[in-house]
């Protein structure tokens, strides 16, 4: 394909979006490889170079010798009105091959108010949408990232999903390629996926369909090819240390949200929040060395120039050896100006001291997680943290010199009262008191962002009814009302697209003709606040009778079959519906991680383990 013309790039804005050759990418063509895979977040450039999973993929089968792979992301909608209006097909960064000439395009799905622009990227490519539709001469569709958990919404437009981690199961498709490819594509496409289905963590929607009850209830999902797993359970990395993963990220010419190294510290999470499915889903922890971490911050800094790097993982500061390696890491690169960073904390594992040497280079705000405005709130959710935990914090961190702290809040959790709501405020006034009671003096920023809750599949909520729009609008109103402080900030989510996110969340195969007939009417972007039309969406569910109420607000019955549950993270149904009930008591659970085993199921079921700093268990 012939460069981007310049009459193209002017028409736009970003065009750094679209013209590919950075630093660290690779230079590898498709049609020198045996198997060639496009990688693709379905958002801006900006979005897309800024996930680590993609990051990882991309290093790894580039490194193998069959295989070329390339990025393609979503094209913002004044460069898809010049591709659409001059006829330009959806091409890829680094050779701008059109994506329909590439084996596999594989899509990361990060949250459900992507799904459109996976439909029209497939469109702008000349790929069809439906998978049904699809011959041999187009890539195989592929899936994966946080949505795989319920991804029966979008299931029909693909040909297959990774269920969890893919650095291992990633490089097995590509063999199985190759090896079908070189027997002379025995069987066609519907061969190779029958095939596909027998790789662990493989789901092939093709192979399973919905059945109903005459009165629409979902009755559960009935194999249609012996080849096909009745559960498909996720593929999970054993060893961090002995995983392969990136260490040349590609690096940008223009600003994207995340523009720094990421070190990914390990993974997993053993909280226990309820609402979270991340920490449900990637059980169990598993640390990375603090050795092998440092090798890899090297690497790093090295290949890439960049001075700052973000300590990653769901709650990062619950590293074992944490302290260590940031004494370790800053006497890496003394005198290298390279910063180091934390995203959110969580109160009950804050250090001052640790923030304060992190931050010698650049002092930036602090951000915390309360969750909930109450402590019958928190322990509703499991959260483990006090307002106590949060108040020693902040105080520590104003003692220092900080004064700006940022807080996350949910509104509309179960169980949740008007009284839990006027909390966040309180809380947060009680942030601001203590930053005049230590300084003397007013001056702090309290930024308090509240985002509207979602129900999600294989959580201990999944069976909790959604709050309507009116009472979602109501409660940010009734916390509005009550911050009279200037020095509160009050952020809050645009609760028609988080009641979206709802249906979609735990949709079913149904929801499929909602997509389609939501991106035809010219859906897509839908988690950008400005591209976001409710209305082509309410007038696609209207137009075709399915009733979005009866998927998010309605609370489910305990035996109730979910259109999800052929797949698995290997969190037991039983241990849910257990914390399900604790929440609805208020009662804790304990963290498993150096504690006991609170049975979730997901070690023995996996055969897994967790790796926490030297101790296995």
């Amino acid at each position: 394909m012939e460069p981007l013309a310049h009459d193209v790039l002017q028409a736009v804005t970003k065009p750094a979006r679209y013209t590919g050759h950075e630093w660290n990418s690779s230079e590898k063509r498709p049609g020198e490889a045996e198997c060639s895979f496009a990688l693709s977040m379905p958002d801006v450039y900006e979005v897309g170079m800024s996930n680590l999973g993609l990051k990882i993929l991309y290093e790894i089968l580039n490194r193998r010798e069959d295989t070329a792979a390339e990025r393609v992301y979503a094209p913002w909608v004044d460069m898809e009105a010049e591709m659409r209006g001059r006829g330009l097909p959806l091409f890829s960064l680094e050779s701008r091959t059109p994506i329909r000439d590439f084996d596999f395009l594989g899509f990361s799905l990060q949250y459900e108010m992507i799904y459109t622009n996976v439909l029209n990227m497939l469109d702008l490519a000349g790929i069809p949408v439906w998978a049904a539709e699809r011959g041999g001469d187009v890539p195989f569709v592929v899936g994966g990232g946080p949505c795989v958990y319920n991804v029966e919404p979008v299931a029909d437009f693909f040909d297959l999903f990774v269920v969890g981690e893919g650095e291992e199961v990633l490089g097995e498709i590509v063999a199985l390629f190759v090896t079908w490819k070189r027997e002379g594509r025995p069987g066609g496409r519907k061969e190779f996926l029958r095939r596909a289905a027998g790789i662990s963590g493989i789901y092939v929607p093709s192979l399973y369909a919905p059945r109903y009850e005459g009165n629409g209830d979902f009755r559960g999902m009935e194999r249609l090819d012996e080849a096909a797993p009745a559960v498909v359970y996720k593929r999970v990395v054993r060893d961090m240390d002995a995983a392969e993963t990136m260490e040349k990220p590609v690096v940008p010419y223009t600003g994207i949200v995340h523009d720094r190294i990421m070190l990914e510290l390990f993974r997993g999470c053993s909280r226990g929040c309820r609402f979270c499915q991340a920490g449900m889903a990637y059980r169990p922890v598993r640390e990375r060395s603090p050795e092998k971490l440092r090798v890899l911050a090297r690497n790093m800094v090295d290949a890439t120039g960049y001075d700052e790097m973000s300590l990653t993982s769901l709650s990062s500061a619950d590293y074992s050896c944490l302290d260590g390696l940031v004494d370790n890491l800053m006497m890496d690169f003394a005198g290298e100006e390279v910063s180091f960073s934390l995203p959110s904390l969580r109160i009950d594992s804050f250090s001052i001291g640790l923030a304060d040497r992190m931050q010698q280079i650049r002092k930036s705000g602090l951000t915390f997680a309360p969750e909930a405005g109450t402590q019958r709130m928190r322990d509703v959710i499991n959260k483990g943290v006090t307002e106590e935990n949060l108040l020693d914090a902040v105080s520590a961190a104003f003692r220092k010199g900080w004064k700006s702290v940022k807080l996350y809040f949910m509104l509309g959790l179960p169980t949740e009262t008007d009284e839990d709501i006027i909390g966040i405020a309180k809380l947060a006034k009680k942030v601001v008191d203590c930053y005049q009671q230590i300084t003397g003096r007013r001056g702090v920023k309290v930024t308090i962002s509240v985002s509207c809750f979602v129900p999600k599949a294989f959580t201990p909520f999944q069976w909790a009814a959604q709050d309507s729009l009116a009472e979602f609008e109501r409660k940010q109103k009734l916390l509005k009302e009550h911050i009279h402080d200037r020095a509160i900030q009050f952020n809050y989510h645009d609760a028609r697209v988080s009641r979206l996110e709802g249906v979609l969340a735990r949709g079913d195969r149904r929801l499929s003709q909602v997509i389609y007939e939501a991106w035809r009417r010219g859906a897509r972007f839908d988690g950008w606040t400005d591209q976001f039309h409710e209305e082509y969406w309410l007038d696609a569910f209207d137009a075709l009778g399915v009733c979005r109420e009866d998927y998010n607000e309605r609370q489910r019955a305990r035996d109730e079959k979910f259109p999800w549950e052929h797949t698995s993270p290997g969190v037991a149904r039983a241990f849910l519906w257990t914390e399900w009930e604790r929440a609805a008591r208020g009662e804790l659970t304990s963290d498993c991680r150096r504690g006991r085993c609170t049975g979730c199921a997901v070690c023995p079921t996996l055969d897994v383990r967790v790796v926490d700093g030297g101790i296995k268990s």
